[in-house]
């Protein structure tokens, strides 16, 4: 690869007629790729590759970043749910329950289970991610021409805004496209790629398919080896809808995030816990680390100098980091200590 023909203080000169005051670092790394790029012997798709994604990118950042401050719910399933199909029903009022907790909901901003839960949530609490096909020529009723819908030429680019910005995820039965987006939440918190969030399946009230799903990686995955038990413990299935809202919700109970410093995990809550609850902690989690004890902390160094969630209580581990799944243990304990 070609050296990037730009000095410093020419990218110095070019942020400060940007106006940028933060983040310069960053900025500056951005700019030295986009030059470099024209010195390597790159096609010109590969080139409309990354122009585009960059800017679908810029306009959903810029999309979500007014509602930073709202907990937020993302709901995957069919486009092909009818409004008269019970899935319809379900994700409409969980939908429902959400915007009435506070929450935003989330969806690809198409038809079926995505229309369903902006009908639920309404428009004033929906966020919508579409992507454009050639056989869907608008986003759903429910959100088309609103500031908060925004259109992704490419899948990777989409998944990343449905996944990125959301506290707790919700899939109902769907196809090809609802098993990728599902597989790729459980990839993403087995292998600490992402935060631990909950994951909830839903089904219709005797629904087998979140069932006969399960079934399929216990006996296929789990039992061969290409899974731990332990992974299982990434989401809840359940067929009522005031359960699925409370597994999303409880899940900030008193849990609030987790941060790693170096080797150690940090995990932030509202309520730390007393001599007993640690003691009990030590006890049940134990074999998760890979030296020492969990330990009550107050904020390091690097959370001090970002102001990151200073008012929070913490307890600090060497967590073994092929345990990534686990983590969601140690958070319904943390979750214990509070009254539902």
């Amino acid at each position: 690869m070609s050296e990037v023909p730009v000095s410093r203080a020419q990218i110095d000169e070019l942020l400060d007629a940007a106006g940028a005051v933060r983040n310069r670092d960053l900025l500056a790394d951005i700019f030295r790729t986009t030059v470099a790029l024209a010195g390597d012997d790159i096609s010109r798709l590969d080139l409309k590759i990354a122009s585009a994604s960059l800017h679908e990118m810029r306009l959903a950042f810029n999309t979500f970043r007014p509602y930073a401050h709202r907990s937020k719910v993302t709901m995957f399933g069919s486009a092909r749910t009818q409004p008269d199909d019970a899935e319809y029903h379900q994700t409409r009022r969980l939908a429902a329950d959400f915007a009435e907790r506070g929450w935003m909901v989330v969806t690809g901003a198409g038809p079926g289970i995505m229309a369903a839960g902006m009908e639920g949530a309404g428009r004033e609490n929906s966020i919508g991610v579409t992507i454009r096909l050639p056989f869907e020529e608008s986003a759903n009723e429910f959100i088309d021409g609103d500031d908060k819908l925004v259109a992704m030429k490419y899948f990777f680019t989409r998944k990343l805004m449905l996944v990125k910005e959301s506290k707790g995820f919700v899939a109902l039965p769907g196809g090809f496209g609802t098993q990728d987006e599902t597989f790729e939440l459980f990839t993403l918190q087995q292998t600490g790629k992402s935060v631990p969030a909950p994951v909830v399946l839903l089904d219709i009230p005797g629904g087998t398919y979140w069932t006969s799903w399960v079934r399929f990686v216990e006996e296929e995955l789990v039992a061969g080896g290409l899974v731990s038990p332990g992974d299982l413990e990434l989401f809840a299935v359940t067929d009522d809808v005031d359960v699925a809202c409370e597994e999303i919700v409880g899940f900030y109970r008193n849990y609030d995030s987790i941060r790693w410093a170096g080797d150690r995990l940090i995990i932030r809550m509202q309520q730390g816990p007393d001599d007993a609850q640690l003691e009990a902690l030590n006890d049940a989690h134990g074999h998760l680390l890979t030296q020492g004890r969990i330990e009550r902390t107050e904020p390091t160094p690097a959370e001090r100098s970002s102001g990151d969630a200073l008012d929070l209580d913490r307890v600090v581990m060497h967590y073994d980091k092929w345990r990534q799944s686990s983590i969601h243990r140690i958070i319904r304990d943390v979750n214990g200590w509070m009254p539902a």
